[in-house]
């Protein structure tokens, strides 16, 4: 199947940047979308950014002007850059993919394991 790969993330002090990329592997065909979520102690899990085939982006309210997200998709990767951080963007980020595995599948959703960003305020 697809298999998502999360790396970067850590602590970080308030105003500071971190970046976070995801690869993907495995069986595909092609790759609908990328997006990044997030999941605070006792929060849903919310959207923060996603980037299309097209290369048309959009971003949460929350994180607009301070985060970009961008792709190569030769290598099925995904980044999100993060800049004046706040205690607030604390939280687990999960990578999240729709993918088309073969040319007759339909997209599937799939998702990373999940990074820590902790931002010490």
């Amino acid at each position: 199947q697809v298999h998502l790969a999360e790396s970067g993330g850590g602590l970080v002090a308030a105003g500071g940047s971190l970046g976070l990329s995801c690869a993907a592997s495995g069986r595909i065909f092609r790759i609908n979308a990328m997006n990044w979520y997030r999941q605070a102690p006792g929060a849903q899990r919310e959207f923060v950014a996603g980037s299309t085939s097209g290369g048309i982006t959009n971003f949460a309210d929350s994180v607009k002007g301070r985060f970009t997200i961008s792709r190569d998709n030769a290598k099925n990767t995904v980044y999100l850059q993060m800049s004046s951080l706040k205690a607030e963007d604390t939280a687990v980020y999960y990578c999240n993919a729709i993918v088309r595995p073969y040319i007759t599948s339909l997209p599937n959703n799939y998702w990373g394991q999940g990074t820590q960003v902790t931002v010490s305020s």
